[in-house]
């Protein structure tokens, strides 16, 4: 698994809002198939968090760079990945 945290430019929310539709149309691709289990805005608001499954580091890599905030420079991922010890949450 993994925790995406994404993290706004300083000076950026302005255009990220601008791009909410896509993005939020790239987020909606990935909760169908699957891969995103769990989003989120931070607060304060200055960025978003994703729950992601999987344990291929490049393909989640590659989703990453697909998002309109990543492609536009108006945001930055970190990418942590998570290896599930214990859960209430159902099995991944």
């Amino acid at each position: 698994m993994f925790i995406l945290l994404l993290h706004y430019e300083p000076g950026a929310l302005e255009k990220i809002d601008t791009m909410l539709d896509e993005h939020y149309a790239y987020v909606d691709r990935h909760m169908a198939d699957g891969t995103f289990v769990l989003t989120g805005r931070r607060v304060p608001r200055t960025g978003g968090a994703i729950l992601a499954t999987g344990t291929d580091r490049a393909r989640i890599e590659r989703i990453v760079a697909e998002d309109p905030f990543q492609k536009s420079g108006a945001a930055r991922y970190e990418i942590i990945q998570v290896d599930p010890t214990r859960s209430v949450l159902p099995a991944f």
